[in-house]
């Protein structure tokens, strides 16, 4: 059975399906109130430079925190998973890549990013057991209780109205399945402050120089600091009907990931 709906003209007769053009918008978000048609055009803009930024940025950190994000999803062999806002795929490999009997979906709003994600997928050569699908996170495109577990990594500050699309992603997934955000947070003192001067300073003007879209990199950090804290996003997801929600600090409060069950 297929996962995703039949629904707002899209095709749905396999996992991998392409959404209706949602128009194109060369502008940069708003930092805490990112359009939907300007965060596609920015990642579609950046997409080609994306996995590369991402390292040097993070110096190889993102890739651990993705880890820790999988370990704390602790689903069971053959599980059905979902990577919201799965940009180029490296959550969705690194689950799958886990337990060869699960399958999962990876859906985002560019297709940009979508298109450097079915490459890494065959490249991995998952993708027997693994589909892409673009659509938007406030409205997702997947029918009602189909995942076993689901994740969203750096993308729920990206959307619009991160309540709704923490809504629906207790609807796809069934009574008991879990949720893992992965995202961004402000540290706190002098690591603060000096993390705060190269987020604001160093990110724009490397990230910029790379990807050509300075903009891109300047909205990161201004979005970051918009977004909501910890415990504002754990009221967020408990609100939308997760229980047992928890959430940890990384590498000095750069970034947070947390934990929640479906009721």
């Amino acid at each position: 059975m297929t996962p995703l709906r039949k629904a707002d003209g899209a095709a749905r007769s396999d996992m991998t399906t392409v959404a209706p053009p949602l128009g194109r918008s060369d502008t940069t978000p708003t930092p805490g109130a990112p359009e939907t048609l300007a965060v596609r055009s920015m990642f579609d803009r950046i997409a080609p430079r994306y996995d590369v930024i991402n390292r040097l940025l993070s110096a190889g950190t993102d890739v651990r925190w993705r880890r820790r994000a999988v370990d704390a999803l602790a689903l069971p062999p053959g599980a059905r998973v979902l990577d919201l806002c799965t940009g180029t795929a490296d959550l969705l490999v690194e689950a799958l890549g886990r337990d060869g009997t699960r399958r999962g979906l990876g859906l985002d709003l560019s297709t940009a990013m979508l298109a450097r994600a079915s490459a890494k997928l065959e490249r991995a050569h998952l993708t027997a057991r693994a589909g892409l699908a673009a659509g938007d996170a406030q409205r997702l495109p997947v029918q009602d209780g189909a995942f076993d577990g689901a994740l969203v990594a750096f993308g729920i500050r990206n959307v619009g109205d991160p309540a709704a699309a923490l809504g629906e992603l207790r609807r796809v997934l069934r009574p008991g399945g879990r949720l893992v955000v992965l995202e961004f947070s402000t540290p706190r003192g002098l690591f603060g402050v000096l993390f705060g001067a190269y987020s604001r300073h160093v990110l724009p003007r490397v990230g910029g120089w790379i990807s050509g879209d300075r903009g891109a990199y300047a909205y990161l950090p201004a979005s970051v600091a918009r977004f909501a804290s910890p415990v504002q996003l754990g009221a967020l997801m408990e609100a939308a009907g997760f229980t047992a929600v928890r959430w940890q600090p990384l590498t000095g409060g750069i970034a947070h990931v947390f934990e929640g069950t479906r009721r």
